[in-house]
């Protein structure tokens, strides 16, 4: 009976897919809607780096908000960050915060449009420093976390506005930039019903030139991203069934905005011979409230991996996943909980029979919540649904409308991006086409 629960779980997994097809300029459609966003309101844009106080590292995925309203951002993974403001706030204040860190309130008035570096301070204690009861059992904590996400988590249906982008990188150099403004149709947390997603505005940039004869399209889009909202979509990692399937324990323990959080880590049980995750999870100490979980899949037999994930292949080729990792955070207003920031990456190697050296590639997901609003009457038709096997790049015609792109909050693209984005739509040579390969959806 468990073994079924776990194939089952990792079905649902695969309803969407990462797809290294064929290059092709045939299917390069506009996704651009009627512009909606009002002519009336500028903007100001802020720009900079959120570092270690200590160390001067860069820190990863932290996030940028506005007190008092729904606008934020979080730093991309060089730690740089863009906020775009309306002048409306500018006499604002911005908050800063990252897991195990002290969140730090700036005004507006204080930063710069650009070169800003903000430093936190490290904000760790031990267990034995705190004046809370600390529960016995890891694991009982994570069930009671999970059964109580009715009381702490959305319950209205609520329209959010969300930036995604996925990058395709051969090695370390970015080859492929996809990117959209998306309506996000969420659900209570404590329905079933699924969320819907609806296109509002997206561009591409593509170097083909570096794609190895293969062009790589992700499909699925921005539900990658979204079904990684594991408090949400449980049954992808966490059903009552495969609870049991891991070991749980106590790890260090912090304080992010004043509230104390339990640190539990979380790997699969040495009987279990499928490949399940490993990760940490962070919940609010009193409230039993699951704020961040960073996780990946624990790959322990590679042709395994490879089943989960490729769907077909170029014949002389071999495709192995080397690295599956996921990240979640959920954002807090009027004592209630919501997803705002997932990530998703994927590495996989593609060994080739009539070659020297392997080809490495990795793709990631990303998508921030930039603003929400209830969203008790607006119903999406089906017509405007964004289908679960869409490829964003091929609904993205290429950096169409910049005016519109400067309204909304983004991920700072990181700086070798550049490079890229200045071959926009390059054509495939036709002697170049050399197979197809389809990976399965990267989601947990």
């Amino acid at each position: 009976m468990k073994q079924t629960t776990i194939n089952t779980s990792k079905k649902s997994f695969v309803a969407a897919c990462i797809m290294l097809v064929l290059g092709s300029t045939a299917s390069l459609n506009a996704a651009i809607v009627q512009d909606q966003v009002s002519q009336n309101e500028t903007y100001i844009q802020f720009k900079g780096k959120v570092v270690d106080a200590t160390s001067n590292k860069e820190l990863v995925f932290a996030t940028i908000s506005i007190e008092n309203s729904n606008i934020s951002t979080v730093s991309n993974t060089e730690g740089e960050f863009s906020l775009k403001v309306p002048s409306s706030l500018k006499n604002g204040t911005v908050s800063v915060s990252f897991l195990g860190y002290k969140t730090k309130g700036i005004s507006l008035a204080d930063l710069k449009e650009s070169y800003n570096t903000i430093a936190l301070e490290t904000s760790v204690l031990q267990l034995s420093e705190v004046n809370i009861i600390v529960p016995k059992n890891a694991e009982e904590l994570v069930r009671e976390t999970f059964k109580k996400k009715g009381q702490n988590y959305f319950e209205d249906p609520t329209l959010m506005t969300a930036f995604y982008r996925e990058t395709i990188r051969k090695r370390r150099k970015n080859v492929s930039l996809s990117e959209a403004v998306v309506n996000i149709h969420k659900a209570g947390y404590s329905s079933n019903q699924r969320d819907d997603v609806e296109l509002y505005k997206a561009r591409k940039s593509t170097d083909y030139d570096k794609l190895d004869t293969l062009a790589l399209k992700l499909q699925g889009g921005p539900f990658n991203a979204l079904f990684v909202d594991i408090m949400k979509y449980p049954e992808y990692v966490f059903t009552p069934e495969t609870l049991s399937f891991y070991n749980y324990s106590f790890d260090r323990s912090a304080r992010i905005n004043d509230q104390l959080i339990y640190v539990i880590n979380f790997s699969q049980k040495e009987n279990q011979t499928d490949q399940l995750y490993e990760g940490q999870l962070f919940i609010d100490a009193e409230k039993k409230i699951l704020t961040s979980a960073i996780f990946n899949l624990n790959i322990t037999d590679k042709y395994e991996a490879s089943r989960m994930f490729v769907r077909k292949k170029p014949a002389k080729a071999n495709v192995f996943p080397t690295e599956v990792a996921y990240r979640v955070d959920y954002r807090e207003k009027d004592n209630k909980w919501y997803y705002g920031y997932s990530n998703v990456m994927l590495e996989f190697k593609i060994n080739w029979d009539d070659r020297l050296f392997n080809t490495v590639y990795s793709m990631t997901c990303e998508m921030a919540v930039t603003d929400w609003e209830k969203n008790l009457n607006d119903r999406l038709k089906n017509k405007e649904k964004l289908r679960k096997s869409i490829i964003l790049s091929d609904e993205a015609i290429g950096f169409s409308d910049p005016d519109f792109w400067g309204e909304y909050n983004i991920i700072e693209p990181e700086k070798s991006i550049e490079s890229a984005i200045k071959k926009i739509q390059k054509q495939l040579k036709k002697d170049k086409i050399g197979g197809t390969v389809a990976i399965a959806d990267p989601k947990p």
